[in-house]
């Protein structure tokens, strides 16, 4: 059996190994890849499981960080917030060629596109924006001492170095200077706020980033994608969300190629009202929302315009990507209005 980033005899020499109660492998296909960690569902004798592990060829220490990710969901599997259960972590990288671990399988559905939100009812839609929102709130109450995660992060400062972190990726991909980049940061800059609350923070929550039940009950059944996660500003997390979200009517973000068009679908709570959801059930003070919008937009600009510079150096693989650069400015330009202009 040949599948990029599995060594089949090896993999299955290490499950009999560590985790016989899972049954006998049969089976590993490849399901989501990219510049992501790559997942894989593993079929076995007992039950099915997913493999998560770094890129192919990624050779960086510090990232795509595969302890990282199990530490967070083996933290979480007792707690409110759902994710895939943990079954086995490996750091032996004669394995498979990396690190990787093993979680449980989740029955569940990925709403990624406009199409698939579109083929939900406005019942599902407007619960499963509730739940996300409800989601995202229970993320950010977690006791993380209380779960072993108080050294997962530096929360102190952690704006500030988020600031310097992503101006530092801009300069390294930037493909043309842009003074309205500069005038955003600026403003960033005078916005940073002087306090904040410090939670466990996912990275990058989406919709697309969980795995939801449509019926009979709407709901998350599992949060994915943790590569992102560390201690930090829960309103960071919020955000972001709301930068990738899209309300009926907002042509200039359905031109921004990342997320777009999932929530026009009928039924999906606005942004406001997602924001405001959030507000209900986690308590959060809001009154400094627009700079959290904001920065939002700039990271997301930033994120766009690497994909970009690697799309002119002939490095990303796929279709769609030769308009992708006209995203960063609308993205700067919707910052700085959020910010006042």
């Amino acid at each position: 059996m040949s599948t990029p980033g599995i060594d089949w005899p090896r993999l299955v020499g290490w499950i009999a190994a560590n985790v016989p109660d899972v049954g006998e492998p049969t089976g590993v296909s490849l399901i989501a890849g990219g510049r992501s960690n790559l997942t894989y569902v593993v079929e076995t004798s007992g039950r099915r499981l997913v493999l998560r592990r770094p890129p192919l060829g990624h050779v960086l220490p510090t990232a795509h960080d595969m302890r990282r990710e199990w530490r967070v969901i083996s933290a979480l599997a007792p707690t409110s917030v759902p994710v895939p259960e943990p079954v086995a972590f490996c750091d032996d990288q004669e394995v498979i060629g990396a690190p990787f671990y093993l979680m449980g399988h989740v029955d569940g559905a990925a709403v990624r596109t406009q199409e698939d939100a579109l083929e939900l009812t406005p019942v599902q839609t407007r619960r499963l924006s509730e739940r996300l929102a409800e989601v995202l709130a229970a993320i950010h109450a977690i006791d993380y001492e209380r779960v072993g995660l108080g050294d997962f992060g530096r929360p102190e400062g952690y704006m500030a170095r988020q600031l310097e972190r992503w101006g530092q990726q801009w300069e390294r991909s930037k493909t043309a200077e842009l003074p309205a980049y500069d005038r955003l940061v600026a403003r960033l800059r005078e916005r940073l706020p002087a306090r904040s609350a410090s939670t466990l923070v996912h990275g990058d929550y989406r919709l697309d980033n969980t795995l939801v039940r449509l019926s009979p009950d709407p709901d998350i059944l599992a949060v994915v994608d943790w590569e992102m996660s560390t201690l930090g500003d829960p309103l960071a997390d919020l955000g972001l969300t709301l930068t990738y979200w899209q309300d009926p009517g907002d042509e200039e973000r359905a031109a921004v190629p990342v997320a777009a068009g999932v929530t026009v679908a009928p039924g999906f709570l606005t942004a406001r009202e997602f924001a405001a959801h959030y507000a209900k059930v986690s308590g959060a003070d809001l009154s400094d929302l627009d700079f959290y919008v904001a920065f939002g937009n700039y990271k997301l600009a930033v994120i766009v315009e690497g994909i970009h510079a690697r799309f002119k150096q002939g490095k990303t693989v796929g279709e769609g990507f030769e308009h992708i650069g006209a995203a960063v400015p609308t993205l700067v330009d919707r910052a700085l209005r959020v910010l006042g202009g």
